[in-house]
């Protein structure tokens, strides 16, 4: 009697030793699975970002550098069409010219006393250089979580579990051809 109830305790620690395993290694793998598409998420967050991010602040840097490019070129018109006049009434109507551009100036100068454009397209280049980085980081840390899923659900004896539940091997992020080449930025 006393060997029978050695034998069932042995068989029952087994059998919990068992059922704790196969328990730990499913959760196991349901939080690698998550956290693999947690960080896909943050990759399309990044990819968000860029596209609400970008459109904007190009469409903010090229309304400066119209604002300013048109002020001065309505200076340089005025001016060129002044030399270039030859009846006293040309003249008139090209001074006139000439001041309703710099009145446009002084107003630009009041409301911006320091012209933006400079500093839009600078801004601009470091959203993109930081939406870029964003992006490759996201990319990266996508990577490395597959990459670990990937052996775990490959490892025996996860391998078994793996199999039973569906569990697949993800795909890693790969570049599509043409990826090194640099995108254009233009502002026109």
């Amino acid at each position: 009697m006393k060997k029978t109830l050695i034998v069932l305790g042995v068989i029952a620690l087994l059998g919990f030793i068992v059922v704790s395993w196969f328990w730990g290694s499913y959760n196991s793998l349901v939080a690698g699975n998550q956290q693999v598409d947690q960080s896909w998420a943050q990759v399309e967050s990044q990819y968000q970002r860029r596209f609400d991010l970008i459109p904007n602040l190009v469409n903010a840097t090229k309304g400066y550098m119209k604002q300013e490019q048109t002020v001065f070129k309505d200076i340089a018109d005025a001016r060129t069409h002044y030399a270039g006049a030859s009846s006293p009434n040309d003249k008139v109507q090209a001074s006139n010219q000439y001041e309703s551009a710099i009145g446009r100036l002084l107003v630009v100068m009041e409301n911006y006393p320091v012209l933006k454009s400079d500093a839009a397209v600078q801004r601009l280049t470091d959203e993109l250089a930081g939406t870029e980085n964003r992006i490759n980081i996201a990319r990266d840390r996508y990577n490395q979580q597959v990459s670990g899923w990937n052996t775990t659900i490959k490892s025996f004896p996860q391998n078994l579990l793996a199999g039973m539940f569906g569990f697949q091997p993800r795909e890693f992020y790969k570049s599509q051809q043409g990826a090194e080449n640099a995108p254009t930025v233009n502002l026109e």
